[in-house]
């Protein structure tokens, strides 16, 4: 079984039904259905800014089944340790793609994300899933 996380910007396209990307997305999820998509406290709050700002309950319960049924990775120290080095080693990563980039080292086989500077980090696990 195979463990993807979920980049904040794919939970948003998949749970507020983005045009272009969510059924490119959904279509990706459903060929994996041993996979175990995971996320992270961080992609989480993320997520939340805008219905949370917004008080659109709505968003706010549908983002909450989402979650609900998904796998959620612990942030502990050594995470944020990762997440330092990653910065120190990579000129202009910043901060909130460090810490997504080292939850995925709970043992995640692919982070899936639709943002083109991550790859460089971690070529092997990245995957800008909606340009392939």
């Amino acid at each position: 079984m195979s463990r993807i996380y979920l980049d904040a910007c794919i939970i948003i396209y998949i749970v507020e039904k983005h045009l272009i990307y969510s059924s490119r997305i959904e279509t990706l999820m459903n060929a994996s259905p041993s996979a175990d998509f995971c996320y992270s406290p961080l992609a989480r709050l993320e997520c939340l800014v805008i219905p949370l700002r917004t008080k659109d309950f709505q968003l706010q319960k549908l983002y909450q089944a989402f979650f609900n049924a998904q796998k959620i990775l612990a942030m502990p120290s050594k995470v944020f340790d990762k997440a330092a080095k990653l910065r120190a080693d990579f000129t202009g990563l910043k901060t909130p793609d460090a810490l997504h980039l080292a939850a995925v080292y709970h043992n995640c086989d692919e982070f899936w994300t639709n943002d083109n500077r991550l790859d460089k980090v971690a070529p092997n696990l990245v995957k800008n899933i909606l340009t392939i």
